[in-house]
């Protein structure tokens, strides 16, 4: 059998190891059945609804579902990806002809309860189609290794599950909320909230997780996978945190990796192994919460650890710290979006929010953080989300940089780049409060911020910099800056330190100031920058980036 992906991409550093060198001279079945190192550098996560929601070469505005538009977004990542991890829904509805839960009385009930049809999907799977064996098939043929990635506990559209007068369910309700859902209002945390993580179901019921064993187990018998990826981080609450302990949490998490485990192994085709991947948070007090214990699921037979802040692209993970919890054979992937900052709303709504986009820059920076902080490899999340999509105002839109995404496997050049390093509002969540930013800075205080740095091959050189973005124009402050501990001159250049076509949420000059600094005074690991209110009206900060090279 020849590779599913592309060999030109696998793993040329950490990967040469013992298994690295048998795997890169045998075909890769004869490899397989080993535990190995999975052998992908570059992961691109599609969720699918991408397809109908974004307007797009392929999909003009509201055009319904057809299998051309799910084979399109496989091609144009291909030759750029090793490894195509497909959401085939939110976890609830199966986007395939299932037994397990036959999509005709769904959306039956649906209608009845809600008063609205299927969604385009739906309707495309109950007039015979079959999204997951089509996205598998295309992906054989573009050799890319063919995932599926499982939300455990999405919360999409669960706010309209008991509609009031003047709510608008949506077609969306179709893929988002079960009979079962409703019938067991006892699973959740709060029936009532509108908020997301009140809405998902609290996995200490067997249940609960029994109905999810049912859609992968169902998933793995069915498809000639490649793999499949937990995703814990949509959305990331499963347990009441205060009426369980960890261990508790810990030993249900094991024992459901374990079961899936033990399916993927018994439905495997050919003797190769199939790949398990996890999507678990960025930050060690996130792992606790969830009760995600990395080295018992390394033992019970996870492959792949894929580390994330949600909807966001961070630089500021606990890449080292979680790469000591991942023994060996185990890879290590650094998640990164569209996104590194949500703005205010526009328009009352759902996806009506501004945002601010990820630059090449800052993905070839954060690429090159997690090789030197120890990851095997990186995945993208919501990558198509640079096109047209939402509420009105949310422009100017653009086409992905999909060039961006050759760039990121191999280590080694990414070293030798400028760096753009940065710090922004992104992902405003739970196990970090306050939140990093915004900030507010009054008159006579001082603030300071850590940003964990790697310098480039042969160390960083020459001059630098520091940029600040507030919320106000900055006239008639005066702001003294530092960075560990030696006092920066300022600098009358505050324009994008690289070449920005998104303007979403960038700064004005009136309220951006910029400042020397000297790589000398940079270390590779955690850098201090402080910033003193001298004099002026109290202002908040919401974002700062250091250019380097």
């Amino acid at each position: 059998m020849e590779a599913a992906f592309p060999l030109p991409m696998l793993h040329r550093r950490q990967f040469l190891q013992t298994t690295a060198a048998t795997l890169a001279s045998v075909p890769f079945s004869q490899a397989e059945s080993a535990r190995a190192k999975a052998p992908f550098r570059v992961i691109y996560s599609n969720d699918t609804t991408n397809i109908t929601s974004c307007v797009s070469p392929f999909h003009q505005a509201r055009q319904p579902f057809r299998k051309e538009m799910l084979e399109a977004t496989v091609d144009e990542v291909a030759g750029r990806v090793d490894a195509h991890f497909l959401q085939p829904g939110l976890g609830m509805v199966p986007m395939w002809p299932s037994k397990v839960m036959p999509l005709e009385p769904h959306y039956a009930w649906i209608k009845e309860r809600y008063g609205v049809g299927p969604d385009s999907f739906g309707n495309f799977v109950m007039r015979g189609g079959d999204v997951v064996q089509i996205f598998v098939d295309r992906c054989r043929a573009t050799k890319q290794a063919a995932f599926i990635s499982f939300r455990l506990n999405d919360a999409h559209h669960k706010e309209f599950t008991h509609p009031k007068p003047g709510d608008k369910p949506g077609s969306s309700m179709g893929m988002s909320v079960t009979q079962h859902y409703v019938d067991h209002p006892e699973y959740t945390f709060k029936q009532e909230s509108k908020r997301g993580a009140d809405l998902v179901q609290n996995w200490i019921h067997d249940d609960v997780r029994a109905q999810k064993q049912a859609l992968i187990t169902e998933l793995c018998e069915n498809y000639d996978l490649d793999g499949l990826e937990l995703d814990y981080m949509r959305f990331y609450s499963f347990f009441d945190e205060a009426g369980t302990s960890l261990a508790q949490r810990q030993q249900i998490m094991t024992g459901f990796v374990k079961q899936v485990r033990e399916v993927l192994d018994r439905t495997a085709r050919g003797g190769r192994r199939r790949w398990l991947c996890v999507r678990v948070p960025c930050l060690l007090k996130g792992l606790d919460a969830l009760g995600l214990n990395l080295p018992e699921f390394v033992a019970a037979g996870v492959d792949m650890v894929n580390i994330s802040a949600s909807y966001f692209t961070t630089q500021q993970m606990e890449i080292a710290e979680i790469r000591a919890l991942v023994p060996e054979p185990a890879s290590l992937y650094v998640e990164m979006c569209h996104s590194i900052a949500n703005g205010t709303r526009l328009v009352p709504g759902y996806d009506t929010f501004t945002f601010r986009r990820a630059t090449p820059e800052q993905y070839e920076t954060t690429a090159h953080l997690g090789y030197a902080r120890g990851a095997d490899g990186v995945s993208l999340f919501n990558f198509a989300y640079y096109r047209e999509h939402g509420g009105p105002g949310r422009g100017p839109f653009a086409e992905p940089p999909f060039e961006v995404l050759n760039k990121l496997g191999d280590p080694a050049p990414l070293a030798k780049k400028a760096q753009h390093w940065f710090l922004a509002t992104g992902w405003n969540n739970p196990y970090v409060r306050p939140p990093i930013l915004p900030r507010g800075l009054r008159e006579k205080n001082q603030t300071r911020f850590e940003l964990d740095m790697a310098p480039p091959t042969g160390g960083w050189k020459g001059e630098g910099r520091l940029r600040l973005q507030a919320d106000a124009r900055l006239e008639g402050r005066v702001i003294l800056a530092r960075c560990n501990g030696t006092e920066l001159s300022p600098h009358d250049d505050v324009s994008e330190p690289f070449e920005n076509p998104y303007p979403s949420l960038l700064g004005k000059p009136e309220t951006l100031r910029a400042w020397k600094v000297p790589a000398a005074l940079l270390k590779n690991g955690h850098n201090t920058f402080e910033f003193i209110h001298q004099s002026g009206k109290p202002v908040t900060l919401d974002y700062l980036d250091v250019r380097m090279g």
